[in-house]
């Protein structure tokens, strides 16, 4: 081709020199990013049977991404999963999941009711909407779990392995059972677990959803979801994504694989820091309630204790401010140097985030009141930072707050 470059234009070169090389004979110890839209094959059957389904490769990226494959591997690998199809959200990851599971107007589904914000909205307000029977419960009251499920005979039951913001435990394993009984396909959101601690498909889960923005990049500097399942559930979802588009892009897939690759290292930290916080914040005075599994205290110790198997309890804190509304949070916020407000997790940095006006936003105040999130409550997602320095950020701000 070098000889041939000489009898074309130099707008022709500008375009087509250097690319589509010969194939090397090494393989990079890093998978590389594949930001390619489209793929050549020398032979067209061989692209007409990609497109057919008879055999493996890539001929668009919304159908897949050599990049993005490597990452679902990966994960599929972490949580003991048959496979993986990863997505541009962890919202976009749940909401394909719930049609690739045949959701739909006269289907019904159970939900845990303390929920993240946008998924609550997403069952209570857009799949409501679309005529979906939706029913709220609570998680650690297995009988009214069940009791739903034997009402409505739903497609999905719904739960997070710990909740958010309020930190509930999960007890997959009955939860399983209580949906296969009635019909039902379980879906666990195991974000704030990760694999380190749960993996709720060994525990009798259906199908397990990841927010990968959170702890599995752990950065913050990359969007996405992820969804593990067995093969012929993987290929229902898959499906959906190649309809809908919600496709994670190389250059995310391949910082999240960078970050999955320290994931047990940093869950170690941030679990080891956050019983430190939690147990820290609980001496504090303005503090009215610290939740923690870890915690003797929490309701779902023992229940962690078994799931966790002896690993650790998240890195995620929840505690409440004595008397305080949004102007009290607020000023506890501002008055913070080491801990950053921001509205997500997961990330080597702390985090604090106030529920009200930024998670669980979108539900009412009746809403919020019912599933128990006060107007003081703060979640906390515990960095690898010192944790004597964290917790010394938050009692200043906290004598900040309550001084005014």
């Amino acid at each position: 081709m070098k000889d041939e470059w000489k009898r074309m234009d130099f707008a022709t070169r500008a375009v087509h020199a250097g690319e589509r090389m010969p194939r090397p004979d090494y393989v990079p110890v890093v998978t590389p990013v594949y930001p390619s839209v489209g793929y050549l094959y020398d032979d067209m059957d061989d692209l007409d049977a990609i497109f057919g389904g008879t055999r493996e490769g890539y001929v668009y990226t919304r159908y897949g991404n050599p990049t993005v494959t490597a990452f679902e591997h990966a994960v599929a690998a972490m949580e003991e999963a048959e496979s993986a199809v990863a997505f541009g959200s962890g919202m976009a990851a749940i909401h394909a999941t719930l049609l690739g599971l045949g959701l739909k107007a006269g289907s019904a589904s159970v939900v845990a009711r303390d929920v993240y914000g946008a998924t609550y909205a997403l069952f209570g307000k857009l799949l409501t909407s679309q005529g979906v029977d939706v029913r709220f419960v609570d998680i650690s009251d297995l009988a009214e779990v069940e009791s739903a499920c034997a009402q409505v005979r739903p497609t999905v039951l719904f739960v997070e392995t710990v909740s958010n913001p309020l930190l509930k435990v999960a007890d997959i394993p009955a939860l399983a059972r209580i949906a296969h009984a009635y019909g039902a396909a379980l879906v666990v959101d195991n974000t704030f677990a990760t694999p380190y601690l749960c993996r709720p498909l060994t525990l009798g889960a259906d199908v397990v959803v990841h927010s990968a923005t959170k702890y599995i990049g752990g950065h913050g500097d990359a969007l996405g979801g992820v969804v593990l399942a067995s093969e012929e559930r993987r290929e229902a979802i898959q499906e959906v994504l190649k309809i809908t588009g919600g496709n994670l892009g190389p250059q995310e897939a391949w910082l999240l694989m960078r970050g999955l690759k320290t994931l047990p290292l940093r869950m170690g930290k941030h679990c080891a820091n956050a019983l430190q916080v939690a147990n820290g914040l609980a001496r504090m005075g303005g503090i009215t309630r610290v939740i923690y599994p870890g915690r003797h205290d929490h309701p779902q110790h023992s229940l962690a204790t078994r799931l966790f198997g002896g690993q650790g309890y998240g890195g995620m804190v929840a505690f409440e401010l004595l008397k305080a509304g949004q102007s009290k949070v607020f000023r506890f916020f501002e008055a913070l140097r080491l801990c950053l407000p921001a509205t997500t997790l997961g990330d080597v940095y702390s985090l604090v985030l106030y529920p009200t006006h930024s998670s669980h936003r979108t539900l009412t105040a009746e809403d919020r009141e019912r599933v128990g999130i006060g107007d003081g409550l703060v979640r906390m997602s515990v960095g690898i930072e010192a944790a004597e320095d964290i917790l010394a950020d938050l009692r200043q701000a906290l004598a900040a707050a309550s001084s005014e």
